[in-house]
């Protein structure tokens, strides 16, 4: 349990991080690779979870 909350912190900073980078340099290719580097986390995060949850962990 404390795994998840720490990756949620962990995904929630970063978010806010790349946020405030986006808001202050506008421009569409960095837009571009801040979405694809979110999708990734996101991605990898879920599949983590599905890991755990079918019992092998790592």
């Amino acid at each position: 349990m404390t795994d998840r909350l720490m990756a949620l912190a962990a995904l929630a900073v970063l978010a806010g991080f790349l946020g405030i980078l986006v808001w202050n340099v506008p421009h569409w290719d960095l837009v571009g690779v801040v979405l694809i580097t979110m999708l990734l986390v996101i991605w990898d995060f879920a599949s983590s979870l599905r890991k755990e949850q079918n019992g092998s962990r790592g």
